[in-house]
């Protein structure tokens, strides 16, 4: 998939545990836990920003894009 998920990095970053920002944006763990692995089709917008109101960062530093190596305009 060519969206990248970097929430264990800012997890890391801001010295976090997954179970610790789940409770501060009112989400469950399994949930958070499906979004850090990438194995998430959608998030809501109200989510990512539950997410980076606390992590105290922008979208941009949780989602990445990264065409795939066959992609081209």
């Amino acid at each position: 998939m060519p969206i990248i998920v970097n929430l264990d990095v800012m997890l890391a970053r801001r010295k976090m545990k997954l179970n610790d920002l789940a409770e501060a944006v009112e989400i469950t763990p399994q949930n958070l836990s499906v979004l850090k692995t990438g194995k998430a089709k959608a998030i809501r917008f109200s989510t990512l920003e539950a997410i980076c109101d606390h992590l105290d960062c922008q979208p941009g530093d949780i989602l990445e894009f990264q065409p795939s190596e066959g992609d081209s305009d």
